[in-house]
């Protein structure tokens, strides 16, 4: 259970999922091609962040409908407030989110295939 939140902990700092020492992003939407430090490589295969894209939607959604709906619940707002609001984030939250989407991913896909190389016990 620790490696789990320690993986989960460099993916929420943007660090290489396997040593955790070396920055995944060069810029705001540029990936490096692998880690410099371990040699991780990070986009495997063509299309292989379309996982990241519905992790960010599922982030968008929920933040946006969410955040609306709570407004309105407390605060009344009008159909035009409503708009506005989810508009701007629909926008706004996808921008924010591309670089933690892509890296919680990269986090998972390494849990799940470093478990899957695991040597089957002996019978």
């Amino acid at each position: 259970m620790s490696r789990l939140w320690r993986v989960l902990g460099r993916a929420v700092r943007l660090r290489c999922p396997r040593c955790g020492r070396a920055a995944l992003f060069a810029g705001w939407f540029t990936m490096h091609e692998r880690c410099p430090v371990c040699g991780l490589v990070y986009e495997r295969e063509p299309g292989y962040f379309v996982g990241a894209i519905y992790l960010n939607y599922a982030a968008t959604v929920t933040v946006a409908f969410g955040t609306v709906l709570l407004l309105d619940w407390t605060v009344g707002l009008t159909l035009r407030e409503q708009l506005a609001l989810g508009i701007t984030l629909v926008t706004l939250v996808p921008l924010l989110f591309f670089r933690y989407s892509r890296s919680l991913w990269l986090a998972l896909d390494h849990l799940v295939t470093r478990l899957e190389r695991r040597p089957a016990p002996p019978r």
